[in-house]
């Protein structure tokens, strides 16, 4: 068990679970869709989701945290862990037992730094309930895009959901909590600036996937040579 409370994935299911973190403007989905397309690239099914979202009853649940009028933050931090229950049972499981690699934009941590750190609700006490919610299912690697404040709001323009239009305060809370989180677990997390180069970054990503892969039973299985990225590798990069 980790510094943050959560056990490494022990599953047998083949796939592969990878989650996208970092503060409102950081750029995820642009990452997201990098990622997935130099995967299918490489021949890998994949499954692209969000949280919250990426069901029908989470995309309900989306429009009322997000969109919709004033939510307590505790009733916050619960719809939340609904969607991550239903999100997980019904979609990130049957996925990963499939032999899929699931990209998601936001998980666990979000919640930990949005309502445990955010609204003040306590780290501990929304890291137990989101650990509760998904069954213990966590990433096999977390990509935190790290943003201040004023670049994500810069970014994001004059359009913001209900989250996003929080103070700097608290965004910039927020984006410490990602880093604490990130601090306690180097191995499963890779911290990027997502200042830099939409490519840069990604080809940042493929070269954490790449070492990790290569470690488990599912990278030594691999054709040598077979699945070479269409990003510049780190060593590559001038």
């Amino acid at each position: 068990m980790n510094e943050t409370g959560e056990q490494p994935r022990q599953s047998p299911a083949p796939g592969w679970f990878i989650c996208f973190e970092g503060g409102d403007g950081a750029g995820k989905t642009t990452q997201v869709r990098l990622l997935t397309e130099e995967l299918e690239r490489r021949g890998h099914s994949v499954l692209v989701t969000r949280q919250p979202g990426g069901t029908p009853l989470g995309q309900q649940i989306r429009d009322l945290v997000l969109h919709g009028d004033h939510v307590a933050p505790r009733a916050e931090a619960l719809l939340y862990a609904a969607d991550k229950a239903h999100h997980v049972d019904e979609l990130i499981r049957p996925a990963l037992d499939a032999g899929t690699v699931v990209l998601t934009d936001r998980y666990t941590d979000s919640s930990i730094a949005y309502q445990g750190v955010g609204r003040d609700l306590g780290t501990d006490e929304i890291r137990r309930l989101q650990h509760w919610a998904v069954g213990g299912l966590f990433p096999d690697l977390t990509i935190v895009l790290d943003v201040t404040p004023e670049v994500g709001r810069e970014r994001r323009g004059d359009v913001h959901d209900r989250l996003e239009a929080e103070a700097d305060d608290f965004h910039a809370a927020v984006r410490q909590a990602f880093l604490d989180l990130a601090a306690r677990d180097p191995e499963r997390y890779l911290v990027v600036d997502a200042g830099l180069p939409p490519a840069e970054i990604a080809a940042r990503v493929i070269d954490r996937f790449d070492t990790i892969w290569a470690a488990t039973p599912h990278g030594r299985q691999r054709p040598s040579g077979s699945e070479r990225s269409g990003i510049p590798s780190s060593g590559e990069r001038g």
